[in-house]
């Protein structure tokens, strides 16, 4: 499954709201109502909580993934960051992530990385990271 953010036509208002700083920092309407989503809408909840208010989530895709004895999804994650708190936001972000402790209900972050930074100057600074996560599912 993959979400392109910069050009999906299929992407409504609601989902896009999902991920903006408002809902990550709790202050969107109804904040406090208990949902069940997803495992993956919650690694992405909880990727872009770490990243902070100056991140923009630009795609997100997963592909199962099993071994002989594991099963679940590799998750890539493709931020990006602008301005000068942002780009240090982003450096902070590729620091923590593959040490982060992830709650996910019935899930395991097995293994969580930034794999490709750009770091563009100029018209304005700004950082876009790809990230990978391995999420296992727990039996």
């Amino acid at each position: 499954m993959r979400f392109d953010f910069r050009s999906s036509n299929d992407i409504n208002a609601e989902r896009v709201a999902l991920f903006s700083p408002a809902e990550r920092l709790g202050t969107a309407k109804g904040a406090g109502a208990k949902r069940t989503r997803h495992p993956s809408v919650q690694l992405l909840d909880a990727t872009m909580r770490l990243a902070g208010p100056h991140a923009e989530l630009l795609s997100h895709a997963e592909r199962p993934w099993a071994s002989t004895t594991f099963s679940g999804a590799r998750h890539t994650v493709t931020l990006m960051f602008s301005g000068e708190e942002g780009v240090a936001a982003a450096r902070e972000f590729i620091a923590t992530l593959p040490e982060h402790e992830f709650t996910i209900r019935g899930q395991l972050v097995a293994d969580a990385g930034v794999n490709e930074v750009t770091h563009v100057m100029q018209p304005t600074e700004r950082m876009v990271l790809e990230a990978d996560l391995l999420v296992l599912a727990e039996v």
